[in-house]
């Protein structure tokens, strides 16, 4: 069976089945997609609500995409749990359809990813310590946006810079859909929503809380201080910390994401980070102004 209803929900395990669903539909029906790889958080169930208050069916695409990760281990233990993703999907609305394929379905033709020209934006924080990361990104998102044909697909800015990358993507392919950007969701202690997270000790997920704290107050200084003192400042509230490294710190032009050394009067900035906690990798960002 190519697609199976798990009590409420549709599940569709390949491209076959849901051209077929899809072409059911017609044109009067608008149709949103939350692309994800599951592990489904609060994260993922806010830009689900969004995507439903504003669509009338929305797909959750549920696929951990191989070729945008660099470190086979991290790979290896990306949180897998397709049950209980379906379970969360299925008390938020009846109105959704999960697509679930497997790698030999997104990737019939062997497991590679196609090169993009993003005008530079690929070549900075994520894409300077992941190489291949953001190819691999725009492979599978193209693949699901040219499958599916979404009139809205949603991303967390938690992956501003993915976000940014995928506009741009839609761009250069002349894709027609809106790509929205929805706010980072977090946890009681500021620690940004991420599938990661599960790998998290309580006293790990306890002092990543140290990440937002630290973005808050650059974004204080931001007013007074200039960028390099704010990088500085960072980087010695890191230095020595028994459980977590800072990789990156970076305060970047929103549009081309590459680091200012001087603030101008009419742009628009945002700080990014990149911490290990242990072997967790984790990553943030705050806009600031």
């Amino acid at each position: 069976m190519l697609a199976f209803s798990a009590k409420t929900m549709l599940v569709i395990k390949t491209e076959k089945e849901l051209k077929s669903h899809l072409s059911s539909f017609g044109n009067e029906k608008s149709l949103g997609l939350v692309p994800t790889m599951g592990a489904l958080h609060r994260g993922h169930v806010a830009l689900v609500h969004r995507a439903i208050s504003e669509n009338d069916t929305t797909i959750v695409s549920i696929f951990i995409n191989p070729t945008q990760f660099n470190n086979l281990e991290d790979l290896k233990k990306y949180p897998q749990s397709l049950i209980g993703d379906i379970q969360i999907l299925e008390k938020l609305s009846g109105k959704i359809i999960v697509f679930a394929p497997s790698v030999e379905e997104m990737y019939p033709n062997g497991v590679t990813s196609v090169p993009y020209q993003f005008d530079g934006l690929d070549k900075v924080m994520e894409g300077a310590f992941r190489e291949g990361h953001f190819n691999g990104v725009g492979t599978v998102v193209e693949t699901l946006l040219k499958l599916i044909n979404p009139d809205k697909a949603y991303f967390g800015e938690k992956d501003f810079q993915q976000l940014q990358i995928i506009k741009k993507l839609v761009e250069i392919k002349d894709i027609p859909v809106d790509i929205i950007g929805c706010p980072i969701v977090r946890e009681p202690n500021g620690l940004a929503m991420s599938s990661r997270n599960k790998r998290l000790s309580t006293t790990l997920r306890k002092e990543a809380g140290l990440i937002y704290k630290t973005l808050e107050t650059a974004k204080k200084k931001f007013g007074t201080e200039s960028a390099k003192s704010i990088v500085d400042w960072v980087k010695n509230q890191f230095k020595g910390h028994p459980y977590l490294k800072l990789e990156y710190i970076e305060i970047v032009d929103v549009e081309t994401l590459m680091p200012i050394k001087r603030k101008q009067d009419n742009g628009k900035y945002r700080a990014f980070m990149a911490v290990y906690a242990n072997n967790v990798r984790l990553i943030d960002n705050i806009a600031l102004n």
